[in-house]
């Protein structure tokens, strides 16, 4: 097995769009699948984008201060023609609120995102806050496939008491949820993975999909997916040169990640990425794992999922 710490220091810079395309189809062609599906990428509307945007561009707290450039910083219809042609067959418009009130605003707007976008993943989310629940039943009841978590950005405890009817729903829905809970890149006053074992403990067959592989805790999160056959992982940002060189992922803990092959999912972060698309799938190639891992963490296990054909 190979280590993928002994990969170069730096990713290569940006091919142009047509040649990265190129590089990405000759990616998940040479594994003999149709395309790639990713259950990390961003979608929101432009005020809200831009927002983000500019936070990344004044390397704010949340991200550690760190510098990161935004790779694909263009309008809608050129980063949703870009993922076509990446080949990725379907995708997901994560998007989150920082404060009560946004939640079901933002899911009025993701519902007609994917109505306009039949190729991404109709996508909601949720905020610890009253009515919480009625809104989270009327995405689901429109066609919500996944939700988007973000306890680092929205600043809460995911075990809160006023999710728990939420959670329940999701659960009994078996809508998976994209959840930002690990402490990287930076901490939150409830990151880690101490506060998803309790909710965990609480239900058990909600189908979390831990986001960054729960970084930096990768290991303790490998533990909450050994034991919870609902809690799956997402490779957004793991193992490329630019995580492995604040937050590396322990080679150590490689063959516990080879023997979870079916419960790993792609994730990119796309748009907001400090490097190309390409890189992530290379970052997950260099680890050695096999054609048939990176079969299922590319496509098939979230066209299981998701039923996507």
């Amino acid at each position: 097995m190979n280590d993928h710490r002994t990969a170069p220091a730096d990713p290569a810079p940006a091919p142009a769009p047509s040649e990265e395309a190129d590089e990405v189809r000759r990616f998940w062609a040479g594994l003999g699948l149709p395309g790639l599906i990713d259950v990390h990428t961003h979608f929101m509307p432009e005020r809200v984008l831009r927002k983000v945007w500019d936070y990344f561009d004044a390397n704010g707290p949340l991200i550690g201060g760190l510098e990161w450039p935004i790779t694909y910083r263009a309008e809608e219809a050129e980063r949703t023609a870009l993922l076509r042609e990446f080949g990725v067959l379907a995708f997901t418009s994560m998007l989150y609120p920082h404060k009560p009130g946004m939640a079901r605003w933002l899911n009025g707007w993701a519902a007609e995102f994917a109505r306009r976008t039949p190729d991404c993943l109709h996508t909601a989310t949720l905020y610890p806050e009253p009515g919480v629940e009625a809104y989270v039943r009327e995405a689901v009841e429109a066609g919500a496939r996944v939700f988007k978590s973000h306890v680092q950005v929205g600043a809460y405890d995911p075990a809160d008491e006023r999710l728990e009817q939420a959670w329940g729903l999701l659960a009994e829905a078996r809508v998976p949820v994209v959840m930002h809970c690990g402490s990287g890149p930076a901490p939150g006053r409830h990151t880690g993975p101490e506060p998803v074992a309790r909710l965990l403990a609480r239900h058990p067959r909600l189908r979390l999909i831990v986001a960054h592989m729960g970084m930096p805790e990768y290991e303790e999160f490998l533990g909450l997916a050994e034991r919870y056959d609902e809690v799956r992982l997402d490779t957004t940002m793991v193992f490329t040169d630019f995580s492995e060189g604040f937050m590396p992922f322990p080679g150590r803990a490689l063959p516990r990640l080879a023997a979870l092959g079916d419960r790993v999912l792609l994730g990119t972060d796309f748009p907001n990425i400090p490097y190309p698309y390409l890189h992530q799938l290379q970052a997950l190639e260099r680890l050695g794992l096999g054609e048939d891992w990176l079969r299922a963490v590319c496509h098939d296990n979230a066209a299981k999922l998701f039923s996507v054909a």
